[in-house]
């Protein structure tokens, strides 16, 4: 998506949220939060749940059953020493800013929507672009004194991609108390009614 229409939906998305202020909205986070703007490379970004309220699942996640392997449920811990999160935690997170929010499905995924605010970094490649994430490299091995809290998802419970980045992550040195793991992913996200954009290429 390019950054001017990016920027067009923002200017419009701003200009609606006026006219109808948030407080007016029936469909909210909690109930003390109607929405929660971040801000993305392309600028700030509303997130909200669809108020129509007749509004059904995205039919690529309306599937109950898919075969297994590969597509397995998975366990509510990835290991002990990685929090598990929901839907609040990833919002606060991209509202406060203090951490990286990491799209860890391959690219077609990605690019086809994702989170507001979240950043591609496929979970066959994470163990490779740890400096995205704070740490540096040091000779062969990566040092991160420095890593950000990370959150990453995937496609939701029955998807094993951001499962395998934690443990691609942990097995190169990355701290496990700045790991937590958005189990449910895109397809609670979008079941919920929560804002999504296009990936960017």
């Amino acid at each position: 998506m390019h950054k001017w229409y990016v920027h067009v939906l923002a200017t419009a998305a701003i200009a609606v949220a006026t006219a109808f202020p948030a407080w007016s909205q029936e469909v909210r986070i909690t109930p003390d939060m109607a929405e929660a703007t971040i801000q993305t490379a392309d600028g700030p970004v509303v997130i909200k749940r669809d108020q129509n309220v007749n509004a059904t699942i995205d039919p690529e996640f309306a599937k109950t059953s898919r075969t297994c392997p590969p597509f397995c449920i998975q366990p509510h811990t990835v290991t002990s020493s990685v929090a598990t999160v929901a839907e609040l935690e990833v919002i606060a997170l991209l509202k406060e800013g203090k951490g990286v929010l990491v799209d860890a499905r391959t690219q077609d995924f990605y690019l086809r929507g994702t989170i507001p605010g979240a950043i591609s970094i496929p979970y066959t490649e994470i163990a490779s672009h740890l400096d995205k994430l704070g740490c540096t490299k040091a000779g062969e091995k990566w040092e991160c004194g420095g890593a950000k809290t990370t959150a990453l998802f995937c496609n939701g419970p029955w998807c094993g991609q951001s499962p395998a980045a934690i443990k691609a992550m942990l097995a190169v040195g990355f701290p496990a108390e700045r790991i937590l793991y958005y189990r449910d992913g895109m397809q609670a996200w979008k079941s919920l009614g929560l804002t999504t954009v296009e990936g960017l290429p």
